[in-house]
């Protein structure tokens, strides 16, 4: 029996994005082939699984992990879906368990539950696996850290992307050089200057600073040279205090 470990599955406020402040389910999954320095997520596997009982209590249960597709399936449609925008599949990355998923998502699809996957956006033949069931893609683009660059394989996933909904999300802070995101900006113009970007200031951890106001300002600017719909949104469930 195919079975999927999870770390949480929780009902909050989505806080990041364009949609932010729509109410979601969270599947969050573990494990992640980067390591973002300023990410703020565990993403070990726990033995067990945490699942709130009551929706938007803070109250979770325990569950052994890894738990089953079946009994996975099972406890995501206890919730509400109805006052529930989508099911956000996120991590660590999801598509570290692209086998699962496309076990998973089919019958999420059946119940008529919305999928909106958040990714870091480096793993384009795992997307394509999973694809058909998703609605909404949430890709990060990375900028260069430790020596990385994923500049390919980000232009590779957002043209697979482009046959569903996505928009593309850029954690900056105040050491983040213009010339990444130059880079960054004509990558996306490159595929279609209509796909919906985010500068996300990031939030202030590990010596790492939130960009000045005068340099997120700028920032917005230069990238509406090339392309014509850019936000900056920072992390409103910090802000407010969800999950």
């Amino acid at each position: 029996m195919l079975k999927l470990p999870v770390t949480e599955i929780f009902s909050s406020i989505q806080g990041e994005g364009p949609y932010v402040g729509v109410r979601q389910i969270f599947l969050r999954l573990p494990n992640c082939n980067l390591n973002c320095s300023y990410c703020d997520t565990v993403t070990t596997i726990p033995e067990q699984l945490r699942m709130e009982s009551i929706p938007g209590s803070g109250v979770f249960d325990k569950i052994d992990n890894p738990i089953s597709i079946d009994k996975l399936l099972e406890l995501l449609i206890t919730y509400d879906f109805s006052i529930h925008h989508s099911l956000s599949i996120t991590g660590g990355e999801p598509l570290l368990w692209s086998k699962e998923l496309q076990v998973l998502l089919p019958f999420l699809r059946d119940q008529g539950i919305k999928i909106y996957l958040e990714t870091n956006g480096t793993l384009p033949e795992q997307l394509t696996q999973v694809l058909p069931w998703v609605d909404i893609i949430s890709m990060d683009i990375k900028l260069p850290f430790d020596g990385q660059v994923f500049w390919g394989v980000h232009e590779t996933f957002l043209r697979y992307s482009l046959s569903k909904e996505v928009f593309v999300k850029i954690v900056v802070h105040e050491e983040t050089r213009l010339q990444e995101l130059q880079d960054a900006r004509d990558l996306i113009a490159g595929v279609d200057p209509l796909i919906r970007t985010v500068l996300q200031p990031v939030t202030t951890t590990q010596g790492i600073n939130t960009p000045k106001p005068h340099q997120l300002i700028e920032w917005q600017r230069f990238f509406l040279e090339k392309l014509t719909n850019v936000r900056v949104i920072p992390q409103t469930h910090v802000l407010i205090g969800q999950l």
